[in-house]
C-alpha cells in the first residue's frame, strides 16, 4: 500500500504538513523487517506516544461531560473506550485498515484485519497529529467519532460494573468470589471470540462472550447478574 496522504486527510479532516511522519504511523513492523529498514520507522514510537494522547483526551472528555460521574465510572469507561477492541472497530469504520503499509507475510495472513495492528496504528496517528501541532483540531476530531462510543457506555454502567456488582453479592452472601474460565474460543486467529463461564459455589451462574477475555469476563458476570436479579442503576 502507497502512502497517499489525501487518504488520510479525508479521513481526519485534518490538514497534513510533515508526510514521512504520516507515512511512518501506518507502517508495521512486518514492513520495516521485509524491507531492512530499522524498527524505528514503523509505528511502535508513535503509537506509544499517541497512547498517551488519546488518554489525556478520553480523560479531559470524560471529566467534563459527565459531572457526576465517580472517579471509578469514569476509569472504567476510559479503559473500554481507549481498549484495543475499540479502536480497531473505530479504525476499521473509518477505513484506517486500508490505508496500512504491511509486510507480504502479514498481507497474506489477515494482517489488515488484525485489532492489536488496526489499534496501533489508529494511536500513531493521533502521536503524528499530536507531533504536527494538532491538538485541538485532533479533539474535536475525537470527540465526534467517540460520541457514540460514550452515550452508549454511560447508558450501560451496569455492564461494566458487573464484575463488581456480582462480587459484592456473592461475598455477602459467604465471602467466597465467583470464578471466570474460558471454555470456548470461536473465530479465526485475527479476530478470535471468547466464550467465559462464570461460577459459584461449584455451580455455573452465566456464560458470556468478547474479543478478549476481560470482556468475555464482563458479559458473563453481568448475564449472572440479570439472572440473580442483582442488576443496579447509578
Amino acid at each position: 500500500m502507497e502512502f497517499c496522504k489525501t487518504d488520510l486527510e479525508k479521513i481526519y479532516g485534518i490538514e497534513i504538513e510533515h508526510e514521512s511522519l504520516f507515512k511512518q504511523a501506518l507502517t508495521h513492523t512486518s514492513y520495516t523487517g521485509e524491507n531492512s529498514i530499522d524498527i524505528i520507522e514503523s509505528y511502535e514510537r508513535l503509537e506509544f506516544l499517541g497512547d498517551a494522547v488519546l488518554k489525556l483526551f478520553m480523560s479531559d472528555y470524560l471529566y467534563k461531560k459527565y459531572s457526576d460521574f465517580r472517579e471509578g465510572e469514569m476509569t472504567k469507561m476510559r479503559g473500554v473506550l481507549v481498549s484495543d477492541a475499540t479502536l480497531a472497530k473505530l479504525g476499521v469504520k473509518i477505513g484506517l485498515d486500508k490505508l496500512l503499509i504491511l509486510g507480504k507475510q502479514e498481507e497474506k495472513t489477515g494482517g489488515r484485519k488484525k485489532t492489536s495492528i488496526v489499534a496501533c496504528a489508529f494511536e500513531a496517528i493521533l502521536g503524528a497529529y499530536y507531533l504536527s501541532g494538532k491538538t485541538t483540531e485532533l479533539f474535536s476530531y475525537l470527540e465526534k467519532i467517540f460520541k457514540k462510543e460514550v452515550e452508549d457506555l454511560s447508558e450501560n454502567l451496569d455492564v461494566l460494573n458487573a464484575k463488581s456488582i456480582l462480587q459484592e453479592y456473592t461475598q455477602a452472601k459467604n465471602k467466597d468470589l465467583p470464578s471466570y474460565k474460558v471454555v470456548e474460543t470461536k473465530g479465526p486467529e485475527h479476530d478470535k471470540i471468547f466464550v467465559v463461564e462464570v461460577s459459584y459455589n461449584g455451580n455455573v451462574l452465566a456464560k458470556g462472550e468478547g474479543k478478549n477475555k476481560k470482556e468475555a469476563e464482563i458479559n458473563s458476570a453481568y448475564e449472572a447478574c440479570k439472572l440473580l436479579g442483582i442488576t443496579k442503576n447509578r
